[in-house]
Parts: structure tokens; C-alpha cells; sequence
């Protein structure tokens, strides 16, 4: 039997996986030594990504291969620019560059949704199932290490509850259950997912090195 979209996702990824969280940007982070500037740096280039990824997957979201993914709780531009206008302020925009890997991340999301807005399937696993697990991790190291107040400055990681966000979970892998590729789509979602890996493990290179340049 053929294993399952969602099967080959998680087989297929879990080394790149691994190598991402290995890195030493993310590192310094779970190990709640990463300066809030550094932070700052980082979320500002994830806001660029989902400023990107999110319209177009509203864009796209009756397609059979995305709607089942479609929730409008994991929505994480917003959040993200909560967390930056309360870590740093405004001008957080123009404070912050955007890194080489960003500007190609989200070229190709552009592309992606013009030509193949099928394969976005692969961004929103690699990105919400990341959020919705790891995320509540990081969550609790940003908040102690920056010494947050609480409820600030961490809406990046916040879906609810706690029995909100395991629910949430729950229904994002039930639709990642329902997609039915081809096996040729399935490949391409696959390959798209590893890509979406290698493109993290780039940025958070580039943010280690603008970090050390910075010393």
C-alpha cells in the first residue's frame, strides 16, 4: 500500500527538519540566549513570508488540494506584526532587512500562486504544523528569556487555548488526511515541502550571520 501525501510529508522532511532545528540560529533561540534584536530580525522575515503565503492561499482556497487546509485561526500575518510593534515598535519594517532567502521564499510563493497553486499545499504544512507544534515550545523560551509580560509579544505562537490549538492541530491533519494528489502532484508537493526546508535552513544562516556581524 502506498503510503499517504501526509505519510511521504513527514518521511521525506524529517532530516531537513531536524538540520533546521539543529541550526545554530534556532539553537541560540531554543535556547533562550538570542537577543531580542536577533528575534525581531527573524520575525520580521517570517511576517514577509505569510504576507505572502496568506493571500495566496485565500486566493486559491477552493482548490480541492488546499481547501481542506483552509482555516482562517492559523492566519499568522497579523499576529506576527502584533509581536513586532511591541518588541520593537514602529519602523520595525525598515529597521530589519529582509534576508536573500526571504526575498527568493517569497518569489516563489508568488510564482507558486500564479502557476502551480496547487504545490502551496507544501508551504502550509511545513509552516502551520511547525507553528502549531514546535511553536507552543517557543512560546514559553521567548516569553522567560525576553521576560515578557504575558500576552505580549508572543501572538505568533497563540491559537487559543491549549485545547484550541491541540483541536486546531487535530483538524489541519485531518485535511492534510483528505487530499487525494496525483502521484505525480503528490511528488511535486513533496519536493515543494523540502524546498520550503532548505529556504528556512538558508534564513536562518543569513540571520546567524547578520547576528555575529553585529558583535
Amino acid at each position: 500500500m502506498k503510503p499517504s501525501l501526509s505519510e511521504s510529508l513527514k518521511a521525506e522532511t524529517r532530516e531537513l527538519h531536524t538540520q533546521a532545528e539543529r541550526s545554530a540560529f534556532m539553537g541560540l533561540l531554543l535556547r533562550g540566549r538570542m537577543e531580542r534584536q536577533a528575534y525581531c530580525a527573524m520575525l520580521r522575515n517570517l511576517h514577509a513570508i505569510y504576507a505572502a503565503l496568506e493571500p495566496a492561499l485565500e486566493r486559491h482556497a477552493g482548490d480541492p488540494l488546499l481547501s481542506p487546509l483552509s482555516f482562517s485561526q492559523l492566519r499568522r500575518e497579523g499576529p506576527l506584526q502584533a509581536d513586532l510593534d511591541a518588541l520593537h515598535g514602529a519602523g520595525w519594517a525598515d529597521a530589519y532587512a529582509m534576508q536573500p532567502a526571504t526575498v527568493d521564499y517569497v518569489a516563489r510563493l508568488r510564482t507558486l500562486d500564479e502557476v502551480q497553486p496547487e504545490l502551496l499545499a507544501a508551504h502550509s504544512y511545513v509552516r502551520y504544523l511547525g507553528d502549531l507544534s514546535g511553536g507552543q515550545m517557543l512560546r514559553r523560551i521567548v516569553r522567560e528569556s525576553m521576560a515578557l509580560p504575558p500576552g505580549q509579544g508572543t501572538a505568533f505562537y497563540e491559537f487559543g487555548t491549549s485545547e484550541e490549538t491541540v483541536q486546531l492541530k487535530r483538524a489541519y491533519r485531518e485535511g492534510l488526511e483528505q487530499l487525494q494528489p496525483g502521484e505525480a502532484t503528490a511528488r511535486a508537493i513533496v519536493a515543494e515541502a523540502r524546498r520550503a526546508f532548505e529556504l528556512h535552513m538558508q534564513l536562518f544562516e543569513e540571520l546567524a550571520s547578520d547576528m555575529l556581524a553585529a558583535f
